[in-house]
C-alpha cells in the first residue's frame, strides 16, 4: 500500500498512472505496510469512482434516484417531527410526541448524560440538512441555534458524547456555513460572523476541567456550569474510547481559533493511551483509571468502550498528517487481526493474554470496523466482516445491540444505530458493487416498515418482536439517514465532495485543509481522500502482491483465484466478481445463509425446492455442554452426549452418533457435519494449548468447616482463569456474605458486611472478572459465583468443562497493571448453589473454605476441639479501609496507602505520604473517654491525648515499612495493645461509619480499599502481664527482620 502527498498542479485528463505510487520521487512515497489510503494535494484530481456513471450495471430493481428521494423524505419526516414536537429539547420521544428534557422527563440514569438542555438533536443534524440539499432550512436552523442554545446549565454531561455530538456538530455546521456563504449567494448567510465557532469554543472550555488529571486522559463527566465537582473528581474510571475520541474535533478547534490548548490536551490523552497499551500484544483495554492509568477492565475488542479510539488514531493521521498516528494504528491493526479476528467473526480477548476470549458475544458498535478497513485498504477483510453483519441483519431485520458468535440475539435492543450502513456506504464507494446498494435499500425499507411512527422513528426494544421504545437518538438524523442518502448519491451530486473531508465518528464533516492550518511551511493546496482499489493489498497467504486496478479497464489481463486476486485485475466487472466470491466464501463458513446473490442477478443458481437447508445448525465452536438447548439440539441430530471418566481422568465428554435416532434425515446430516467439525475443533484446540503451554485448571472445593458442619457438606466448584492461585498448601477461609447488588456489576452498597468475608454473587449482566474487581474493592477476601440458570447440571459434572474467563497478571515478565484480581474466585452450578445458600440462611456465621482439595470431616472436628482459629467463627466489629481490630485475639492489622512511595524514595516523599495516611486514619477513628472512665471535664483532653499517642505509634510502624528503623519499644506495644480495646470508628450523621460529611468536603477524599494498593502490617500482641521474659521476647521480636510475603504486600511482625 502506498501513501503519496503529490504537490504537482494537474490540468486536463488524468491518466491511470497518476494514481500509482511515484517510486522515483522518494520525498512523496512512503511504504506503509498494508495501508490502503491515498491523499493527494492537488488543484484537481478526479476520484477514480467519478470517471463514469455505473447506472447501466445496476439492476432495474434499484432506482438510485428514487431511493435517494426516499431517504430524503424519511429524514425530513424525523427532522420535522423533532422540530414540531421536541425543539428546543434535546431528544424527541416519538411515541409520546414530545421532547425529552433533562430533569423533567423520567430519568434513564447514566444514559441521560448525553442530554444537556442544549437542543442536541438539532445541533447534531445541522450538517445533514446541507447534505440533503435543505439549504434554507439549514440557515434557519443555524439562526435558531445561535439565538436559543446556551451552555450555562447546572447539569452533568458526558464529555465524550458532548464532544462528538455537540462540539463536532457546531464545528461542521460552522464550516459548511462558511462554504455556502462563499459561494456567491448574497442572500445566504450574509449575517453569519462565526457565531457557531464561538459556541463550540465556549462548550469546549466547559469541558476543559475534565482534563485536569495526572495522565491527561479526561474524566468521563463534567458539570457544564461548575466544572469538575468533588464527587465527579472521585469518579476516576473512564473508557478508552471516551479518552481517545477528542483529537479530530479539538485539533480542528485549535486550528480554527489559533488557541493550541485544545489540540494539546487531546494529543496528551492520545499519547498516554498509547503508552498504556500492552507491550506484548499491542492491544488496549476497555476501562482505565484517569490518574494512575491502571486498567480496570482489560478485555480488548473493537466494539463498545474502545471502538472510536482506533477510528480516531487512523483518522487523526488522515486529517493532520502526523505519521505517529499512522504508526500506532498499524501496530494496533496488526494485533487486532492477529488475535481478535476469527474469519468473518471477531472475539473479545484479554489484552494481557490474547489467546483467551473474554466474552461470548459481539456488540453492534463493532459494525463500524469494515468501513475503517476500507480506509485502511484491507478490502477483503472488510467484505468478509460486512457479509457476516449482513447475515445477522437478514436473520433479525436489524442488527441487535449484541449477538452471539453463532449469530443469535444476545441483547435484543436496536436504537437505529448507523454503524452498519456506514460500513455499507464505504464498501460501495470502494467497490461500486450494486450488492451494497441492495443492502442499503433493504435497510431503508426496514426503517419505513418497522420503525416509522407518526412522530419520527421509534427505537426497537426487541428485534424479535419489533416492540417499540419511546426514544429517537440524535444520531438517527445525524448519521443513519446521512449515510443512507449519500450511498444513493454520486459524490458530484452532493453539495460538498466527501473526498475533501474526514467524517468524524458522529459523521460530522471536517475538511482535510484543516491539517495544514497553522503548520509552518505547509502547502495550501487542497487535499482529498481517494478510496481507491488500485493498490497493493498484502495477505498472509499471498505468494505475490495482489492488486486491484479498476481505474484502467483496458489493462485487465487475468481472473482471480478462490480467495483473492493473484494477478492484475483492472475491470469493474472483475472487481465485483472478486467481491462476490468473498461473500460466497463467508456464506459457506456461516452456513450458507445467503440468497441475496440470486436477487441481484448473479450467476449462482437457485437451490431446488427439495434441497437440504443446513442454515442455523449448531457449530462445534459454539457448543457448551452446560447449555440444555445445545444438548437438545444434539439429541435431534441423533447425537448422544455422556459425561464420565476415561483412563482415570474425570470430566470426559463422549459423543456418539446414531443416524436412526435423529429427528429426520436432515438432522442426521447435521449431526454428521457437527461431529466432523468437533473432531477438527478439538484437534485444533489441543494444538493451540500445546503451543501456548496452557495449564489445565482443575476444579475447586467450597467446604463449610465450622460447627455444626465440620467439613460436610463440601461442593465441587469450577475454577477461574484469574485471581489467587490454589495449591495444596493454600486455602482461603472466611464467612459468607451476599453482595448487594447481587450480580455485583456496580459498586456494592453493603461495604461493611463485605469486608473480610467471602462474597456470594450471581452470574450474569457483566464479566466474571468485573464482579471480582467490585467485591475485591469492597474488601471481600474471596468470591463464589452462583449460576443464574436452574436447568444446568451439577458442578461435579461440569467443573472440568468450565472455567471463568479472566486476564492474566503478567506482562512478559513486567507487571504493568497495578490493579488486578488477587482474591480466590470459584463458580458453583445451580444444584450446589441452592444447597450452599440454604446453609447460609440457616447458619449465617458459618465459615467456608475455598481450596483445591477436600478436608476430612474428622480433621475439621479435631481442629475445632483444639480451638484452631481457622475453624472458629470470627467477628471483627472494628474494620475499615485503614485498619482491622480483633481485641480478643489482640491483633491489629493496618493498611497504608503509599501509592508508589517506597524505601528508595526521597525522605520528603516518605514524610508526605505517611502524614497523609495519618490524617486519613485520624479522621476515621477516636477514643471515647467514657470507655476509660473519668469526668466530663477531662473528656476532650483525654480523647485528643489518646488519639495523638495512637497515631504516634501507627506513624512509627508506617515509617518502618519505608526503610526507617522501628522505634517502638515493648512498652509502646503494650500501650498500643490497650488502646485497640477502646478504639472506635467515627460515625456520620446518618449512622454509617467513616468521616463527617462536612470534613469530607474540606479534605481530600478517603481512598477506597484496594487489595493490591495497600501495604499492610499485622501486629499480634502478647499479653505480658508484667512478665519480664515475655517483654524481652517481644523486644527481640521487634528487632527481627520484617517478613514480607507477596499477597498485596502484607508485612508480619
Amino acid at each position: 500500500m502506498r501513501f503519496c502527498l503529490h504537490q504537482t498542479h494537474v490540468v486536463g485528463t488524468v491518466s491511470c498512472r497518476l494514481f500509482r505510487p511515484l517510486r522515483s520521487l522518494r520525498w512523496c512515497y512512503l511504504s506503509l505496510s498494508t495501508f490502503h489510503l491515498l491523499i493527494f494535494c492537488t488543484f484537481f484530481i478526479p476520484s477514480v469512482f467519478s470517471q463514469g456513471d455505473d447506472s447501466a450495471e445496476i439492476p432495474p430493481s434499484i432506482n438510485k434516484t428514487a431511493l435517494k428521494e426516499k431517504a430524503h423524505e424519511l429524514f425530513m419526516h424525523g427532522y420535522t417531527a423533532y422540530m414540531r414536537h421536541a425543539f428546543p429539547h434535546d431528544e424527541l420521544m416519538p411515541l409520546s410526541c414530545q421532547g425529552r428534557q433533562r430533569g423533567v422527563s423520567p430519568s434513564r440514569g447514566d444514559v441521560d448524560d448525553v442530554l444537556g438542555n442544549f437542543s442536541l438533536t438539532l445541533v447534531d443534524s445541522l450538517d445533514t440538512l446541507v447534505i440533503v440539499g435543505e439549504f434554507d432550512e439549514f440557515e434557519r436552523a443555524v439562526r435558531l441555534v445561535v439565538d436559543t442554545v446556551r451552555f450555562d446549565s447546572d447539569l452533568v454531561v458526558s464529555v465524550f458524547e458532548t464532544n462528538i455530538r455537540m462540539v463536532g456538530g457546531l464545528l461542521s455546521a460552522h464550516l459548511l456555513s462558511l462554504e455556502l456563504k462563499q459561494r456567491g449567494d448574497a442572500n445566504r448567510f450574509h449575517w453569519y460572523t462565526n457565531q457557531l465557532l464561538g459556541m463550540a469554543t465556549d462548550l469546549a472550555d466547559r469541558l476543559l476541567p475534565a482534563f485536569n488529571t495526572t495522565s491527561g486522559v479526561p474524566h468521563s463527566r463534567v458539570n457544564l456550569r461548575r466544572g469538575l465537582l468533588p464527587y465527579l473528581r472521585r469518579q476516576q474510571d473512564t473508557c478508552t474510547a471516551c479518552g481517545g475520541t477528542m483529537i479530530l474535533e479539538w485539533a480542528t478547534l485549535s486550528r480554527l481559533t489559533g488557541n493550541p490548548i485544545y489540540e494539546q490536551k487531546a494529543r496528551k490523552a492520545m499519547d498516554f493511551l498509547w503508552e498504556q497499551r500492552h507491550r506484548g500484544s499491542d492491544l488496549m483495554g476497555t476501562v482505565l483509571n484517569v490518574n494512575s492509568g491502571d486498567w480496570i477492565r482489560r478485555d480488548s475488542g473493537i466494539g463498545a468502550g474502545i471502538d472510536s479510539y482506533y477510528e480516531y488514531t487512523l483518522k487523526a493521521y488522515i486529517l493532520l498528517g502526523d505519521e505517529d498516528f499512522l504508526y500506532r494504528f498499524n501496530r494496533h491493526y496488526d494485533s487486532i487481526m492477529r488475535y481478535l479476528n476469527k474469519g468473518p467473526l471477531f472475539v473479545d480477548v484479554h489484552m494481557h493474554k490474547p489467546q483467551i476470549a473474554s466474552r461470548s458475544f459481539m456488540d453492534a458498535l463493532l459494525a463500524f470496523w469494515p468501513g475503517l478497513q476500507v480506509l485502511k485498504g484491507d478490502l477483503r477483510s472488510a467484505i468478509e466482516m460486512h457479509q457476516m453483519l449482513y447475515t445477522v441483519v437478514k436473520r433479525h431485520t436489524f442488527l441487535p445491540d449484541a449477538f452471539t458468535h453463532d449469530l443469535q440475539v444476545h441483547w435484543a435492543q436496536h436504537p437505529l444505530r448507523p454503524e452498519f450502513i456506514e460500513s455499507t456506504y464505504f464498501l460501495y464507494r470502494a467497490t461500486r458493487d450494486p450488492h451494497y446498494l441492495e443492502v442499503a435499500r433493504q435497510v431503508l425499507e426496514s426503517f419505513e416498515e418497522n420503525v416509522k411512527v407518526m412522530c419520527g422513528f421509534a427505537s426497537i426494544k426487541d428485534v424479535r418482536t419489533m416492540e417499540h421504545e419511546d426514544q429517537m437518538e440524535s444520531f438517527v438524523l445525524a448519521e443513519t439517514f446521512k449515510y443512507l442518502y449519500m450511498i444513493f448519491s454520486e459524490p458530484d451530486e452532493l453539495p460538498i465532495h466527501p473526498d475533501n473531508y474526514v467524517l468524524t465518528t458522529e459523521a460530522h464533516f471536517l475538511p482535510l485543509a484543516i491539517g495544514q492550518i497553522n503548520v509552518e511551511g505547509a502547502n495550501k493546496l487542497p487535499r482529498r481522500v481517494l478510496i481507491d482499489p488500485d493498490e497493493i493489498i498484502e495477505h498472509e497467504d499471498a505468494d505475490q502482491p495482489r492488486r486491484f486496478a479498476s481505474a484502467c479497464p483496458n489493462l485487465a489481463t487475468a481472473d482471480d483465484d478462490q480467495y483473492g486476486l493473484s494477478h492484475l485485475l483492472r475491470s469493474p466487472d472483475q472487481l465485483r466478481s472478486f467481491v462476490l466470491r468473498v461473500r460466497e466464501a463467508v456464506n459457506k463458513v456461516l452456513g450458507g445463509a445467503g440468497g441475496e446473490e440470486e436477487k441481484m442477478g448473479g450467476t449462482c443458481p437457485m437451490a431446488p425446492d427439495n434441497a437440504i437447508d443446513l442454515d442455523d445448525r449448531l457449530r462445534a465452536w459454539a457448543f457448551s455442554p452446560s447449555d440444555p438447548d445445545h444438548l437438545a439440539e444434539l439429541k435431534r441430530m441423533g447425537i448422544q452426549v455422556e459425561m464420565g471418566e476415561m483412563g482415570g481422568q474425570s470430566g470426559i465428554v463422549k459423543m456418539m452418533h446414531a443416524a436412526h435416532t435423529a429427528l429426520d434425515a436432515k438432522f442426521a446430516l447435521k449431526g454428521l457435519l457437527f461431529l466432523h467439525e468437533m473432531s477438527k475443533y478439538v484437534e485444533n484446540q489441543k494444538h493451540k494449548m500445546a503451543q501456548q503451554d496452557e495449564v489445565f485448571e482443575m476444579p475447586r472445593v467450597v467446604q463449610l468447616i465450622s460447627w455444626p458442619h465440620l467439613g460436610s457438606p463440601g461442593f465441587v466448584a469450577a475454577p477461574a482463569h484469574f485471581g489467587a492461585e490454589f495449591d495444596h498448601s493454600t486455602q482461603f477461609t472466611g464467612q459468607l456474605a451476599f453482595a448487594d447488588p447481587f450480580e455485583a456489576c456496580d459498586g456494592l452498597r453493603n461495604l461493611r458486611e463485605m469486608r473480610g468475608r467471602v462474597a456470594v454473587v450471581r452470574r450474569g449482566s457483566c464479566m466474571f472478572e468485573e464482579k471480582a474487581f467490585n467485591v475485591q474493592r469492597a474488601g471481600a477476601i474471596g468470591m463464589v459465583v452462583i449460576d443464574n440458570r436452574n436447568d444446568t447440571n451439577s458442578s461435579d459434572q461440569n467443573a472440568f468443562l468450565f472455567a471463568m474467563s479472566g486476564s492474566p497478571t503478567e506482562d512478559g515478565g513486567k507487571m504493568t497493571v497495578v490493579e488486578e484480581v488477587q482474591i480466590p474466585c470459584v463458580f458453583l452450578f445451580h444444584a450446589e448453589a441452592i444447597l450452599l445458600m440454604d446453609q447460609m440462611f440457616s447458619h449465617p456465621e458459618a465459615l467456608v473454605r475455598l481450596a483445591d482439595s477436600v478436608l476430612s470431616p474428622a480433621f475439621c472436628f479435631e481442629q475445632t476441639l483444639r480451638q484452631n482459629p481457622s475453624f472458629l467463627r470470627q467477628k471483627l466489629p472494628i474494620i475499615n479501609q485503614f485498619l482491622a481490630v480483633d481485641a480478643e485475639k489482640e491483633t491489629l492489622r493496618l493498611h497504608f496507602y503509599f501509592d508508589g512511595v517506597n524505601s528508595q524514595s526521597a525522605p520528603e516523599q516518605k514524610q508526605a505520604v505517611v502524614e497523609r495516611n495519618m490524617r486519613w486514619i485520624g479522621r476515621t477513628v477516636h477514643f471515647p473517654t467514657d470507655a476509660f472512665g473519668g469526668g466530663v471535664a477531662k473528656s476532650a483532653f483525654g480523647e485528643a491525648k489518646r488519639s495523638f499517642a495512637f497515631l504516634g505509634h501507627v506513624r512509627a510502624l508506617a515509617y518502618s515499612l519505608l526503610g526507617f528503623p522501628n522505634t517502638l519499644t515493648a512498652d509502646d506495644m503494650n500501650e498500643l495493645n490497650q488502646m485497640i480495646k477502646h478504639l472506635r470508628l467515627r460515625r456520620n450523621s446518618d449512622g454509617s461509619e467513616g468521616e463527617d460529611r462536612d470534613e469530607e468536603e474540606k479534605s481530600p477524599p478517603l481512598p477506597m480499599f484496594q487489595y493490591n494498593r495497600s501495604t499492610s502490617i499485622v501486629c499480634r500482641f502478647i499479653n505480658t502481664k508484667n512478665n519480664v521474659e515475655s517483654a524481652k521476647f517481644k523486644s527481640l521480636l521487634l528487632n527481627l527482620n520484617l517478613l514480607i510475603w507477596q499477597l498485596g504486600r502484607h508485612i508480619l511482625i
